[in-house]
């Protein structure tokens, strides 16, 4: 698609919340967070001519590879909210976006995000074949006190549930869908603590591609006011998690 009129390289949304998109408390929950960042990025990026349809064109598309998120608190049932994003930086294969979700003036969580260009037929990494240069790029905005980072695989952790990936955790790349990887890992910690928004950031690191069939362990370590998370398949890491609390 053409690049819009109505482009600029910060972009702002407005979303409302609704019920299906909060825990019991009426709060919003932290996946649909994620998927609300990760929609206002895709709407941005539709915007300026780099969506998934535009990179389909050349067999690519955008891909997760580590997310930081930090959050003060978060907007409840029926709250209008603005998600605020632009890019940091964009070279080759590789971008960085920022994120900022704001009720009224109030800035309630932000991320940084770090993207990967994929071939979805080779399954591999290259270079962005669609022109960027009308993006301009904010490399001293960035929104979060801590950047994205590797998280440590090594440290001491035990097996705590297995799943098979199965058509509902899919997306239109034909993998595991990123968001499902953080629900799948929430679904084994105690609820209560989130539910008083006592989680006040978390990092996610994508490391190998999760596709239909695919048999995985959820393994899960703690350490003073963090957990943390590896998914495996067939003994490698596909998936790390630490989620840090207050």
């Amino acid at each position: 698609m053409p690049i819009s009129p109505q482009f600029t390289s910060i972009f702002s949304q407005d979303w409302e919340i609704n019920f299906l998109q909060c825990t019991p408390n009426g709060l919003l929950k932290h996946t649909e967070l994620c998927n609300l960042l990760q929609l206002t990025a895709g709407a941005h990026a539709e915007l300026g001519g780099i969506s998934y349809l535009d990179m389909q064109t050349k067999d690519q598309a955008w891909v997760l590879s580590r997310i930081r998120v930090e959050i003060d608190c978060l907007p409840k049932w029926g709250d209008k909210i603005t998600i605020k994003t632009w890019i940091v930086d964009l070279q080759g294969s590789r971008s960085v976006r920022a994120l900022e979700m704001y009720l009224g003036d109030k800035k309630l969580a932000s991320a940084l995000t770090y993207w990967a260009v994929l071939n979805t037929k080779l399954r591999k990494s290259e270079v962005l074949a669609l022109p960027h240069e009308h993006f301009e790029k904010y490399p001293d905005l960035v929104p979060t006190q801590e950047s994205f980072k590797k998280i440590e695989l090594s440290r001491l952790s035990e097996e705590v549930n297995t799943r098979k990936v199965v058509l509902s955790d899919l997306d239109i790349v034909f993998h595991a869908n990123n968001v499902k990887y953080l629900e799948w890992c929430l679904d084994n910690i105690d609820y209560k603590p989130l539910l008083r928004q006592q989680l006040k950031s978390f990092d996610m690191n994508y490391l190998r591609e999760l596709m239909a069939g695919d048999e995985v362990s959820i393994l899960k370590g703690s350490d003073n006011n963090q957990t943390y998370f590896t998914i495996q398949k067939a003994g490698k890491p596909s998936f790390a998690l630490e989620l840090n609390w207050k």
